[in-house]
């Protein structure tokens, strides 16, 4: 089944923050040139070890002007910590800097700590997230938002673009009743009485929730975040891995996530990672339920974060075999020949 295919990153080389939006910028000009249909950025206020980028309409208004093709997306933006009708003339913006090239997610957001610096409870992020959405819906469709004033410029069909983020079967249904994209997560925290429970039991009541809910004659967005490393070597793609996800293995643990072991294997099932060579990431990604629902799947490094080379490598492995490997794309070969 073809899907479309995007790369998302959340800036975290290990590099200071000027060298980290430059990397990053080419990462997403190299995702364009090897045929990724989508790029997406998330959006982390405070914590440069949790997320590097603050302002992501800033950080794609460049990779707009770097690229031509390639969709740009926030993954997301934390719409609780943002004022709804400023969000709505930003995207716009930059909907029109890019050609129409827009991807709106948003989301409640998940680190309580960021909450305070706004004057916000985080413990009301989820009615403060539903009246913002509202907001935003209005200055995106165009209606009046008090005193007879309008969004400038106006946002065309890009309430036609937005995406919700959620943990939950009652957001899943959210998205859908609101006929929005749903957003999945790379991973999500085990309840404590299943911590060996896969990926898809947690997220495919998401997806049955959100199609559940979705119009009549909308057609369903879903997509699906996901851990990708792809290396040439099997033991040099496990080794930068076990390097990253060591890393995070305590701050993981800390937030919720419950730790299947002190392996790499162990590791690599607790972050949902997919790590090796071209053959075993397309093995590996197959037997992901969620995958079967998702007309999109984007890539991520993190948590393993390997080196700027190892990332561009990985997404180029990707997109030339992994993904038609799955059935997700044309191969290289094919592509070619029907160019020519």
């Amino acid at each position: 089944m073809t899907k479309r295919i995007g790369f998302f990153t959340r800036l975290l080389d290990d590099a200071p923050p000027a060298e980290r939006y430059r990397l990053a910028l080419a990462q997403v000009v190299e995702a364009e040139r090897v045929g990724f249909d989508a790029a997406w950025v998330a959006q982390h206020h405070f914590n440069g070890d949790e997320g590097g980028l603050p302002s992501p309409f800033v950080f794609l208004a460049s990779a707009a002007a770097a690229t031509s093709r390639i969709r740009l997306g926030t993954g997301i933006v934390t719409l609780p910590m943002d004022e709804p009708i400023r969000v709505a003339e930003d995207a716009a913006v930059l909907d029109h800097l890019s050609g129409g090239r827009l991807e709106l997610g948003l989301g409640a957001g998940g680190t309580p700590s960021s909450f305070a610096p706004f004057g916000l409870d985080s413990e009301q992020r989820g009615p403060i997230y539903g009246a913002k959405v509202e907001t935003l819906r209005r200055a995106l469709r165009g209606e009046d938002l008090g005193a007879g004033n309008r969004l400038y410029p106006p946002a065309g069909n890009l309430d036609a673009r937005v995406w919700q983020a959620t943990f939950s079967a009652a957001g899943g249904e959210r998205a859908g009743a609101a006929g929005d994209g749903l957003l999945l997560s790379r991973t999500q925290p085990r309840p404590k009485d299943a911590p060996d429970a896969s990926l898809a039991a947690l997220q495919l009541p998401i997806v049955e929730a959100y199609l559940g809910a979705l119009p009549t004659g909308i057609a369903p967005r879903i997509l699906a975040s996901r851990s990708v490393f792809v290396a040439d070597d099997r033991d040099e793609a496990r080794r930068l891995a076990e390097t990253g996800l060591r890393r995070v293995a305590a701050h993981f643990a800390a937030s919720g996530h419950i730790i299947l072991g002190d392996t790499l294997d162990d590791l690599l099932r607790t972050f949902d990672s997919h790590v090796g060579t071209p053959e075993e990431v397309a093995e590996s990604l197959a037997r992901d339920e969620t995958l079967q629902h998702a007309s999109e799947v984007s890539v991520q490094v993190h948590s393993i974060d390997p080196p700027h080379s190892f990332i561009l490598r990985s997404i180029e492995l990707f997109a030339t075999r992994v993904a038609p490997a799955l059935g997700w794309r044309e191969s290289a070969r094919l592509a070619l020949a029907r160019a020519i």
